[in-house]
């Protein structure tokens, strides 16, 4: 055999005549034109790209196997069949060349062809980029794997062309063969199956291993797939030729030789698969920031280990099939981690339904239930109960992760949804660290806990209670007993019957904490009490009811225990407005920072703080003022004391705040002194509200008159008073914003710094507008809604970006140096005047001497490394804002709680998970645009491609002409 060099000029002209062959007649340019033509529409129409307003081109590939099943089929259908029909076969048969070399030589040609129907793609991409945020990672990985798919659907097409000499038959065959390849990967089909046989079969299937690389991840596996199809059918094809020159039918040496030869690759091909279906590492990760790798952060933690961590997945073989396919994405992370833990961390994956004992554990031990999901085929539609959680134990302490942990949900807007793994990383990561915290403060929980804490149970005599709960009750009465001996007196304990005294205490809890009664049923007229808390001065934590076991009850208690702990998990004062019943009573929306403060306790130990004492509490580690208004001298005192002993201070505040209440939205004034004291500190908030031409669209309650009817309504318009910002607008040499793709900042102010009050300390600039944003005093922040729909709002004066975030490190001078302490200007006002009676006076004299004494001084100096975090808007943040975001976006918008998330993280010097926390799916946005704008990015795509093909058609001509001429130059030599 010659060496491999010496064949490849013949498979060059071999395949150099088959593009000849294509681009001389319509086929190449139908090809061509089809390819394109259906991408484009797919991506814009049936994908809906800008409603789905994500940042990448994900849909352009969505319907690429299936696409290319007919297109390469109809590409191949003629190469063999023609040759076959029209005789010239016999040529080829007889040529010395080997048949390999017209096999290699027809298929390179059939990928040229291919190649330039991707190239002519790529506009899409480059256009996608100019509008948003584009990463680049999972465009190159989705056109890999779509040249491989194609180079796979070609193979299959070439040798079933070679069995017939019908172009049509051809076509038939090669449509269904590669068909049942696509679908044996599908739901259609692994529905049919457990989860294990499910992913068996998908690790067959050519569109689950498609959509596995056009995520971002080329992994080996996926990779040498399709080259075992392309090995595999290119190999019978030659097979199928060589039969052809055969003269006899008879079993010959020769014949065995070829027989055996084509079984052994066919067989390496194959079994090649099962081998490299045991390696896991060799794989690229080409999403920006290694969304699908394993972080220093994480290898950071693992290292941390001194005990075996069992990672355990509870996958249910009858799942969503929108879940399905995430079960080995999540089973491949999980793998990482156990390489990564060098023989520290143990995983293992479960289907709780096969076994009940495992199930009753993971129910009573760990409270992993399973979650009712609606399942709909041709022939039914039915409700399975399905697991899809993830159990991190270390020692006795565990995390539990359900799938609510584990996803995030895009609306599509044709209302279908589109479900990927969150942060798969971050969530893993978060959860190992809780218990690695945890599992260090030692086995007795309390131990970690400052001063006893109280457990209250408000329970109704036997009598009234179901059946059920009395033996609950008794259990709960076991482990109390039993967790009160192992406290000491760091635990005291009461019960309460709440009808006694003529239901004095049912009335207490119900005005204390909104404890109403119980009823076991809807239609039950019998009532009782059953509640648990735990109180350790002001806090209060609620003991949850689930089961009704013994075994649920200890654990929920012990974690609630966990929740007064200090010194495992840090704790930030979280300061948020008080709310008023009164006001939601006359239809005002009360501002809630709920999200915020579940988002924050993930990791923390999150308390409401009330500074009405003057003081923040001594165990704060960071202090959160959310939208602060009306604050009083002793409340501003604490947070001005709590900054001079180095701590820091993160506010969310703008002299203004949105009411939303019948009449619509409104604009009021805050009030207090908190914007002097940002000023005494030289951050001035101005009393005027940043609009911006780069904005998002939101839905905002619109009042229409309507023949004479005010009538109020729910529209998505552009509101400039929601500033978008995004990258360039974000700090990206600082961790706090530089990890945050985009974030909406609602009716927020300008910030002004002030050098001379500065002085030396740091300034850091986190957040800022586009340069076409511009400043408004105008309180009237609703929309006048013309005839035509359109909202006007006031007018740029004068554009420039905007300050919309700072940070402030260094050394502060108090807001009340050289000033008597509010505290103590408030004992003195309690102070018995001349003139009371000496009954009233010996009153106050022992309540004042019984009190807290006061605090005479004031620290005037804070140290080096106090902290100022200041962003300047009372809404951002708040539960009605992200509830118009996530209506808004069609998924869930975290990245206003992502970025305080980060604050935090670097205020306590946590970096571990910032590099990691937002690496969501869906947080790449698409800038806000017009209708027109929409209009024009998409018929530029179509005119681009048209152009393409201009091109590809001039070149081709121009090649034509040229060979013509040379053909001529030869004849007249």
């Amino acid at each position: 055999m010659q060496p491999d060099n010496k064949h490849i000029p013949h498979i060059r002209r071999i395949a150099a005549k088959e593009v000849s062959l294509f681009f001389a007649s319509p086929i190449a340019y139908l090809f061509l034109a089809t390819f394109a033509g259906i991408s484009l529409f797919i991506f814009f129409w049936g994908e809906s790209y800008f409603s789905r307003n994500i940042a990448d081109v994900r849909p352009l590939f969505e319907w690429m196997p299936v696409l290319l099943i007919f297109l390469t089929s109809t590409l191949t259908m003629r190469l063999w069949s023609e040759e076959r029909r029209t005789g010239t076969l016999e040529h080829v048969l007889t040529q010395p060349l080997p048949l390999w070399h017209f096999v290699i030589g027809k298929f390179l040609g059939c990928l040229v062809l291919l190649a330039i129907a991707l190239v002519i793609t790529l506009p899409l991409p480059l256009t996608v980029s100019q509008i948003g945020r584009l990463d680049w990672g999972p465009v190159w990985a989705g056109y890999l794997a779509t040249f491989l798919l194609g180079a796979a659907y070609l193979s299959i097409g070439l040798f079933v062309s070679a069995r017939s000499d019908n172009q049509i038959i051809s076509l038939i065959c090669a449509v269904a063969l590669s068909g049942i390849f696509y679908l044996v990967g599908t739901p259609a089909i692994t529905d049919f199956f457990g989860n294990v046989t499910g992913e068996w079969l998908r690790t067959l299937g050519t569109g689950s291993r498609f959509d596995s690389i056009t995520r971002g991840v080329v992994d080996v596996r996926d990779l040498y797939y399709y080259l075992s199809i392309m090995i595999a059918f290119l190999t019978l094809n030659t097979f199928v030729l060589e039969k052809e020159r055969w003269a006899t039918r008879k079993n010959t040496p020769r014949h065995q030789s070829w027989r055996a030869v084509t079984g052994l690759l066919l067989a390496n091909a194959i079994c090649a698969n099962l081998w490299l279906g045991q390696v896991t590492m060799l794989r690229i990760d080409t999403t920006e920031g290694n969304q699908y790798s394993i972080s220093e952060a994480t290898l950071n933690y693992l290292g941390q280990l001194q005990e075996p961590l069992l990672i355990r997945g509870y996958f249910s073989s009858k799942t969503h099939p929108l879940l399905a396919p995430l079960v080995p994405q999540m089973k491949d992370m999980i793998r990482e981690y156990e390489i990564a833990g060098r023989g520290k961390v143990r995983v293992e994956f479960i289907d709780p339904v096969t076994d009940p004992e495992v199930e009753e554990e993971a129910n009573k031990k760990y409270g992993i239930r399973p979650t009712p999901l609606q399942v709909a085929d041709r022939y039914q539609t039915a409700i399975v109960n399905s697991y899809f959680s993830i159990l991190i134990n270390y020692g006795n302490e565990f995390q539990a992760l359900g799938f609510q942990d584990l996803i995030e949900v895009k609306s599509q807007g044709d209302n279908s949804l589109e479900i990927q793994l969150r942060n798969p990383e971050y969530d893993l990561t978060r959860s190992i660290k809780k218990v690695l915290n945890s599992y260090r403060g030692g086995s007795d929980i309390f131990e970690l806990i400052d001063g006893p804490i109280t457990f209250n149970a408000y329970v109704s005599k036997d009598e009234l209670l179901p059946e059920q709960l009395v033996s609950y009750r008794q259990g709960v009465e076991e482990v109390i007993d039993g967790l009160k001996q192992e406290a000491v007196d760091r635990l005291s304990v009461h019960y309460y019957d709440p009808d006694a005294n003529k239901g004095a205490i049912a009335r207490m809890i119900g005005q204390k904490y909104g404890f109403q009664p119980m009823a076991s049923s809807m239609w039950s007229e019998d009532h009782f009490y059953f509640y648990m808390t735990l109180e350790q001065g002001d806090q209060v934590v609620q003991v949850p009811i689930e089961d009704a076991s013994k075994e649920t009850f200890e654990r929920n208690l012990k974690s609630s225990i966990k929740r007064f702990a200090s010194g495992i998990t840090k704790t930030i004062a979280l300061v948020t407005p008080k709310v008023d019943p009164k006001m939601e009573q006359y239809g005002i929306t009360v501002p809630r920072f709920t999200l915020l403060g579940d988002t924050l306790a993930a990791d923390m130990n999150v308390v409401d703080e009330d500074l009405s004492d003057g003081s923040v509490s001594p165990e704060a580690d960071i202090l959160i003022v959310a939208a602060p208004n009306n604050l009083k001298d002793k409340e501003l005192f604490a947070i001005d004391q709590f900054l001079m002993k180095g701590g820091t201070v993160i506010a969310s505040a703008s002299p203004f705040t949105t009411t939303l209440s019948q009449q619509g939205l409104g604009l009021a004034s805050l009030q207090g002194s908190f914007q002097d004291w940002l000023s005494h500190h030289g951050l001035t908030v101005d009393k005027k509200l940043v609009l911006d031409t780069q904005n998002t669209a939101f839905p905002m309650p619109v009042v229409r008159n309507v023949g004479g009817y005010q009538m109020q309504e729910i529209r998505v318009i552009e509101y400039p008073y929601f500033v978008d910002v995004r990258e360039s607008g974000l700090n990206q040499d600082n961790p706090i914003s530089a990890n945050v793709p985009q974030v909406t900042m609602a009716w927020a102010s300008p910030i002004q710094l002030d050098p001379e009050k500065q002085g030396e300390r740091k300034i850091t600039q986190l957040i800022r507008s586009s340069d076409n944003a511009w400043v408004s005093d105008d309180m009237e922040i609703m929309p006048d809604i013309d005839a035509n729909g359109m909202a006007a709002f006031p007018a740029a004066t004068e554009s420039g970006s905007q300050l919309l975030g700072v940070m402030s490190e260094g050394r502060f001078t108090s807001y009340f140096a050289g000033k008597e302490s509010p505290l103590l200007s408030v004992k003195k006002a309690e102070t018995p005047e001349a003139g009371d009676t000496a009954e009233d006076a010996d009153t106050e004299s022992e309540a004042t001497s019984n009190s807290q004494p006061a605090v005479t001084s004031v620290i005037e100096h804070s140290p080096q490394s106090a902290r100022i975090v200041l962003y300047s808007s009372n809404d951002f943040l708040r539960d009605q804002t992200m509830t118009m975001a996530n209506s808004a976006a069609g998924s869930e918008y975290l990245n206003p709680m992502q970025l305080m998330a980060n604050t935090v993280d670097f205020a306590l010097e946590d970096a571990g998970l910032l590099s990691i926390r937002s690496r969501g799916h869906f947080n790449r946005t698409l800038p806000p645009m017009e209708r027109d704008s929409q209009v024009f990015w998409e018929y530029l795509n179509y005119a681009l491609a048209v152009l393409a093909l201009a091109i590809i058609a001039g070149v081709q001509k121009r090649r034509k002409k040229s060979r013509h001429q040379h053909y001529l130059n030869v004849l007249a030599n």
